[in-house]
């Protein structure tokens, strides 16, 4: 049986910056609010006047890992894209990627695990490379949360939190043993779905219905979340599952070199990094500048880090995420 190593990496985030100090003028709040709860100084939201979409981002974040992979695109046997934010409600831009990059009619695949999405496509192509079905796929994790955001004080708890942003890997076959994806794990809890959820605009309540009844108060086409009850729940299973793939592959939590979390809250990282004795050093956090990009944040992550030289050959990375579904996901790498 083959194995997948990361071949290539890249991240595209849009160039507007949204600081703060610019959500004090859309809302009631504070640089300070949103730092002490958050840890989250800037975010990067689309100018609509771009060309920039989930797909497109994705596409330009692909380039960068396809270059830096040593490949063309038309080496690409699949595609895997996963966002909780398609540039339509259907049909899911992997189809989009696989125009834009102009590959031939290769299978494209979406994944609509939000926050846990990455994790859950490298799960996905790391078994269709291992049982050789492909040589060289691409992952991309992409987000356009601005365009629908709450944007008033009444929707804060959640706005100020996400960013826009895409990352993109290359995962290829590989025969060398004890290198590349060891482990990936992962779980749900769908009893808490509607604790962080978009429920509004669905096949059961369409637009028309949603027209009809006009209701300015009705918040259900915003997302919403259940800040304290996700808290809790993901510090926990953010543990779990780090520990779930340590152990299934015997090693210690000392002998992490990088661990990137899903970029959800940094004071979830930093309780995280805690619990798991881990100095700065072996933990990467970006959020800061770029908020929540759900899908998205963990490529970015990895990619930034990869870039800075705190991920080299032989490294032992550990990614995990936790967000809607509940789901939560991990996965142990061998650099």
């Amino acid at each position: 049986m083959y194995s997948t190593r990361i071949a290539g990496i890249g991240h595209y985030v849009p160039e507007r910056v949204v600081s703060n100090k610019d959500l004090e003028k859309l809302m009631e709040t504070s640089d300070e609010w949103i730092q002490e709860r958050t840890g989250i100084k800037e975010r990067r939201w689309i100018d609509p006047s771009t060309d920039d979409m989930p797909s497109t981002m994705g596409t330009k974040a692909a380039r960068i890992a396809i270059k830096n992979a040593g490949l063309q695109p038309e080496d690409i046997d699949f595609i895997i894209f996963a966002t909780l934010s398609p540039d339509f409600y259907f049909p899911g831009p992997g189809v989009q990627v696989q125009d834009q990059l102009g590959i031939g009619e290769i299978g494209a695949l979406d994944v609509r695990n939000q926050c846990s999405g990455f994790v859950y496509g490298l799960s996905v192509a790391d078994q269709f490379i291992k049982t050789g079905m492909y040589k060289n796929i691409l992952l991309i994790g992409s987000e356009y949360h601005s365009g629908g955001l709450e944007k008033t004080t009444r929707g804060r708890g959640v706005t100020v939190i996400f960013g826009d942003g895409a990352g993109a890997v290359v995962l290829s076959r590989s025969e060398e043993k004890g290198k590349g994806i060891l482990s990936t794990h992962l779980h749900s809890e769908g009893k808490h779905a509607k604790e962080l959820a978009l429920i509004g605009p669905a096949t059961n309540r369409w637009v028309d219905t949603i027209m009809k009844e006009s209701d300015p108060e009705d918040t259900s086409y915003y997302p919403y979340m259940n800040g304290n009850f996700v808290f809790k729940h993901a510090v926990t299973r953010f543990q779990e599952v780090i520990f779930e793939a340590l152990e299934k592959n015997n090693v210690g939590k000392e002998q992490i070199d990088m661990l990137i979390p899903h970029q959800a809250n940094l004071r979830i990282s930093q309780f995280v990094q805690k619990k798991l004795e881990l100095s700065d050093d072996q933990v990467y956090n970006n959020i800061m500048r770029y908020g929540n990009t759900t899908a998205a944040s963990i490529p970015i992550a990895m990619s930034e880090a990869h870039m800075e030289g705190k991920i080299k050959p032989g490294d032992l990375v550990c990614l995990a995420a936790f967000g809607s579904g509940f789901t939560w996901a991990s996965a142990l790498i061998r650099w």
